[in-house]
């Protein structure tokens, strides 16, 4: 059934066509209740057409309409809604200015390496977060990575992909794209969360190069291709990527699957090492490698991946210098931070009261106290520190669940020697009673002073 352009699908708007492809159309909308801009994918299904492309069809709709609010993750094109009409079938979802990975996929338009490896790593975590869910995407390919003008990254288009709770209705055989598809996949053997292993190493393999690692006149030689020969290494063909970076992609592309990678975590950890080389040739620290560093820390064990993502963007990182202060006594500031390497001092009338070492956080008072107030002590880098900083009212603007994975953590590592840092505070202050900052609405379970705090 052809499908025309018209002012409205449903309650949405129509602005204007922004793809196309054979199964499908996809037009930009308004929604004008959430007031946002939409996409909308509406399926072009035709009684006259082949049974078996029609059949086809119908299931790749069920899989990506079952998956509506299913899959909230920062780096997954969400589903809003699928909608079924007499004629038509259709999708409603996140609108994500930019383009495809297939803009940055030939040898004339490569993006930095430091940039390409970002993107793995975020599709490695929105992958690892969908199997948890009992979902493989199964076509896995630069077409269906998006790239926001931003610079973000999400996974989109799960049409082919398996579920394990809707096993009858998803498992459509021979779908993907050949160059990506997997050795067990071209077999149309049954899939596990390797194929899309593979796939996404056949993915960073062009990404890194401007070539797939197997290509063919026919179909058939094709299918030979990813059987029984081996890929060219990346390297061979950009000679400055690191090597443990080359050794990452054919691990990723083993053709045994038991060779590959076991787990998407086994996957991200050797990724993360890669940031290190890429660190040594001068490449600014990426926000998947300050996610790396701050997963490993215990004070962010209560954040899930969407909520430590959030905090990622609403800080800053920095690298400051022995001796700088950070927080003096008697000013007023609206800024606290988290220790990512190094240790500072905190001091009051020039004693020492305590040394932070690494991954604590300080100066949070002024968070949990909702306005701005004096410093009542000051810190100093001990060594050369990294730090994330975070303002105070962008914090208090965050969603609840960061906030209250964030209330959590201060109430988790609060230490005795906290507490002994505040008692010589108010001493030396001569102090005689201490107020608990008022609580917000939105941060209930707040620690009645800044847990960990040295300010």
């Amino acid at each position: 059934m052809k499908f025309e352009l018209q002012e409205h699908i449903g309650k949405y708007p129509l602005l204007r066509e922004i793809g196309a492809g054979a199964t499908s159309k996809v037009y930009l909308a308004r929604d004008p209740f959430a007031e946002r801009d939409v996409a909308i994918k509406v399926f072009l299904f035709d009684k006259d057409a082949d049974g078996e492309q029609e059949r086809m069809k119908h299931k790749s709709f069920i899989a990506e309409a079952s998956l509506a609010g299913k899959l909230a993750h920062p780096h997954i094109v969400e589903i809003f809604d699928a909608v079924v009409e007499p004629g038509r079938s259709y999708l409603v979802m996140e609108y994500v200015p930019g383009t495809t990975l297939e803009a940055h996929a030939d040898v004339a338009r490569l993006l930095p390496v430091s940039k390409v490896v970002e993107i793995i790593f975020k599709c490695i975590r929105a992958l690892e977060y969908a199997h948890r869910h009992g979902v493989i995407h199964r076509d896995i390919k630069p077409g269906n990575l998006l790239l926001s003008e931003s610079g973000e990254t999400k996974v989109s288009d799960f049409g082919a992909s398996f579920q394990q709770k809707l096993q009858d209705t998803t498992q459509i055989s021979g779908v993907g794209s050949p160059a990506y598809m997997s050795p067990e996949q071209v077999r149309l053997e049954p899939l596990t969360l390797q194929t899309d292993i593979y796939s996404l190493g056949v993915t960073m393999y062009r990404l890194l190069t401007g070539r797939l690692p197997f290509s063919a006149s026919t179909q058939p030689a094709l299918t030979y291709a990813i059987l029984n020969t081996e890929a060219q290494r990346p390297a061979k063909l950009r000679p400055e990527l690191p090597g443990l970076l080359d050794a990452i992609v054919m691990k990723a592309m083993e053709k045994n699957p038991a060779a590959r990678y076991q787990s998407w975590l086994d996957f991200g950890k050797d990724l993360s090492q890669a940031f290190a080389s890429l660190r040594l040739a001068g490449a600014t620290v990426s926000d998947s490698e300050k996610f790396t560093k701050l997963r490993d820390f215990p004070f962010f064990a209560d954040f899930n991946d969407v909520a430590l993502w959030e905090l990622i963007r609403i800080a800053t990182w920095k690298t400051i210098a022995p001796q700088t202060v950070l927080i003096r006594e008697g000013e007023t500031g609206e800024n606290f931070y988290f220790l990512v390497e190094g240790e500072v001092d905190v001091t009051l009338f020039s004693k020492l009261l305590a040394t932070v070492k690494t991954g604590r956080c300080f100066g949070e008072l002024l968070y949990f106290a909702e306005r701005s107030q004096r410093r009542t002590s000051t810190v100093t880098a001990r060594t050369p520190i990294t730090v994330m900083e975070v303002k105070a009212d962008a914090m208090r603007a965050a969603t609840d669940a960061c906030q209250a994975a964030f209330n959590k953590a201060c109430m988790r590592v609060r230490r005795p020697a906290s507490a002994r840092a505040h008692r010589s505070a108010r001493a030396a202050r001569g102090w005689h009673a201490w107020r608990s900052p008022r609580r917000s609405s939105r941060s209930r379970g707040a620690p009645s002073a800044a847990a960990g705090s040295a300010t």
